[in-house]
């Protein structure tokens, strides 16, 4: 039996187009955020994001790109769990199993710690960059280890750390930092993208790699454009700049894409907005590519 038929509800909500041809990108939501510890309700994220894609221009003129006539995969979400062991099992074997497709692939969470389950089942030569406000490089969190805090040190221990790129972290403790530079993890500061040296150094970087997975979580954004977050933290980066340093993708494979910590009950509609531009700028420049 298929993990899709076993963990997925099938419940589509991103709108189709016409085509019947192969889909060019396949989105499914993981609802989990057992673990959060500030604002909860990211598990409602994934349909926001949906229902925001569905209400945005998709035409991308620069790239010669209109996403409105292309068959986009829809799986709808994961069966709700509450334990995060679960979760990080189930989530493991659907996203092995889309992995074999080879298309393009978007996870909707949801809360940070899903990336523990998704990047791990992609092969271990491909580049991880992930645009977040804290490093989740704690041991413990609240008296468990798999936390959306402590994911990323998880993925340290598991597959090592020279795959790993971090941009854009501002908010963190001192054990965070001692296992950073223990590990020799890879920055691009917060400093360095106002400095206006972000897109550079990250196009030097995924260069070095056949294909990328990219993981944003939108507390990388100041508060101001991206409100509605599970743990917001102030002086952050503009969208723009985030736009800027997805642009340097142009040139590189991204097979695989996560976006979470979206909270609708503290969204005005712009964090889901910014969301919903990610995944259609990242097919756009992925179909551009292939042209």
């Amino acid at each position: 039996m298929s993990f899709l038929d076993l963990y997925m509800n099938r419940n589509p909500l991103i709108t189709a187009s016409d085509d019947d041809s192969d889909p060019i990108a396949t989105i499914f939501g993981i609802p989990f955020d057992a673990t959060h510890s500030y604002k909860p309700g990211c598990r409602f994220g994934p349909d926001a994001i949906r229902d925001s894609f569905n209400n945005i221009e998709i035409f991308h003129p620069e790239l010669g790109i209109d996403l409105e006539t292309v068959n986009i995969e829809d799986l709808g979400n994961t069966r709700h769990t509450v334990v995060a062991s679960e979760m990080i099992d189930m989530v493991k074997k659907i996203t092995s199993e889309l992995v074999a497709k080879h298309r393009q692939l978007f996870i909707l969470g949801g809360e940070h710690s899903i990336t523990y389950g998704t990047y791990s089942s992609f092969p271990k030569e491909t580049g991880y960059v992930v645009f977040d406000a804290h490093y989740d490089l704690r041991d413990e969190f609240a008296d468990i280890k798999l936390s959306h805090a402590s994911y990323l040190r998880r993925l340290v221990e598991d597959r090592g750390s020279e795959n790993i790129l971090h941009v854009g972290a501002r908010a963190f403790v001192k054990e965070e930092l001692e296992f950073l530079k223990e590990n020799n993890i890879k920055t691009i500061s917060d400093k360095q993208i106002r400095d206006g040296e972000g897109p550079a150094l990250l196009k030097d970087y995924v260069s070095t790699f056949d294909s990328i997975y990219s993981s944003f979580d939108l507390d990388v954004l100041d508060p101001a454009f991206a409100p509605g977050v599970g743990n917001p933290e102030a002086v952050g980066i503009t969208s723009r700049e985030l736009f800027d340093m997805i642009h340097t993708f142009e040139d590189t494979k991204v097979t695989g894409v996560d976006i979470v910590e979206l909270n609708p009950y503290h969204d005005n509609g712009s964090t889901a907005s910014l969301a919903a531009k990610i995944i259609s700028t990242l097919i756009a420049i992925n179909l551009s590519q292939n042209k």
